[in-house]
């Protein structure tokens, strides 16, 4: 272990994944079919695992700012039983927000409405109310174990202005209703993609990924110009997972839990050949952070491709196919969750930052992939013996 890491302990380390519904994609909320649900949830239960995170969308429920639909609300409480039946705990995404690609808005703040939904007061007035009703429908379900303000909300930047101040603002506000909403011992998360760590000029902070909420949230795709560092099974691809890990420590409390919210295996930069040892590296890498609390894989299942206009890389990121078939990369994914919860922390060499990512968000280059500091601490973290030892990484040095 690192000087700066206390001695390792064992913890339990969740194990699920984000639910894509394998018939119709998450337009099958506007018609849900249970027993398709049922299979779906199947399926993940056969793999051992604990949990699912799902996505309803949110102007589904909220078609107006003053209307929650009770109909859609029992639908995501639907879903929520069937996990439960299956031994599942679920994390409810509260803004959807951005999925797969697409973005979904309610009406009542584009067209002649159009209005930021992290600066209109309005817009915030109705999400906050929004969350209210949302969070205090559902926290009473035994299994839910945690709640997501909303599934990579950068993402609806810049359509929606912003500035950081504004948006840690508006985090905090509605992250404290849910909080207000929530049971004590549900947790309380922030979402966003990696931009808030490695983009210079994003409106989103790494502090609110660090700071806010109960846990730090990151999540992990190697499309961001990591797998062009050393190709698919490459040291700095396959332990990018660990670095967000990492950099969530440094960037916050180094003993805060972090939650790899998402990660996946997008081809083309993870040949479908090569997706069993990304993901066996990938696991070992990150489960050697001692502060993971959890992984949860994107996606449980592919989308069919009978719906057009998604990134070909959508398509095939699921454990399992349309049709139910578990994919090599599904068990690979069980093998390397277990041999994580059975194995001990190897020893990490440590590297300080060479910036204030949070408090000079210009300086947010200096740690992307690709840059000196991303390969030195990849370097560093090479062992002889194959396992990758994730260096622990410190605030940089006034």
């Amino acid at each position: 272990m690192s000087d700066h890491e206390s001695p390792a302990t064992r913890r339990t380390l969740r194990f699920g994944a984000n639910y894509v519904p394998s018939r119709g994609w998450f337009h099958s909320w506007l018609d849900l079919d249970r027993d398709a649900v049922a299979r779906d949830l199947d399926d993940l239960a056969s793999l051992g695992m604990d949990h699912v995170r799902i996505f309803p969308v949110w102007p589904w429920i909220q078609p107006n700012r003053a209307q929650v639909r009770a109909r859609a609300v029992a639908d995501v409480r639907t879903v929520i039983h069937l996990g439960a039946e299956r031994g599942l705990d679920v994390c409810v995404d509260l803004l959807q927000g951005h999925l797969s690609s697409f973005d979904f808005l309610p009406s009542w703040v584009l067209t002649w409405h159009q209005r930021s939904i992290f600066t209109d007061r309005d817009a915030r007035d109705g999400l906050r109310w929004y969350v209210e009703q949302l969070v205090g429908a559902l926290a009473p379900e035994p299994n839910v174990f945690a709640f997501t303000l909303g599934n990579e909300v950068n993402n609806l930047w810049p359509a929606n202005a912003t500035t950081i101040p504004q948006s840690t603002a508006w985090a905090q506000e509605l992250l404290g209703a849910i909080r207000q909403h929530a049971r004590a011992d549900q947790r309380v998360v922030h979402s966003l993609f990696d931009d808030a760590f490695y983009a210079p000029d994003h409106p989103f902070s790494a502090a609110d990924v660090t700071t806010l909420g109960d846990v730090s949230s990151v999540h992990s795709w190697v499309f961001n110009g990591t797998s062009r560092v050393d190709g698919p099974l490459g040291p700095a691809t396959t332990s990018h997972a660990a670095y967000l890990a990492r950099l969530a420590g440094a960037c916050g409390s180094p003993d805060r839990p972090v939650w790899l919210q998402e990660v996946g295996a997008p081809l083309p930069d993870v040949p479908r050949e090569a997706a069993p040892q990304f993901v066996m590296r990938t696991v070992q890498a990150v489960a050697a952070v001692p502060t993971l609390t959890g992984i949860t894989w994107w996606s449980s299942h592919d989308i069919d491709r009978r719906l057009v206009d998604f990134p070909e890389r959508e398509y095939d990121l699921g454990l399992f196919t349309v049709d139910h078939e578990a994919t090599p990369a599904a068990h690979a994914l069980r093998d390397a969750i277990e041999a994580a919860r059975h194995t001990d922390h190897v020893r990490s060499p440590a590297i300080s930052l060479p910036a204030d990512i949070v408090a000079d968000p210009s300086a947010r280059y200096l740690v992307a992939p690709g840059s000196d500091f991303h390969r030195d601490w990849v370097a560093l973290g090479e062992r002889p013996d194959g396992r990758f030892a994730p260096p622990v990484i410190t605030p940089a040095t006034p």
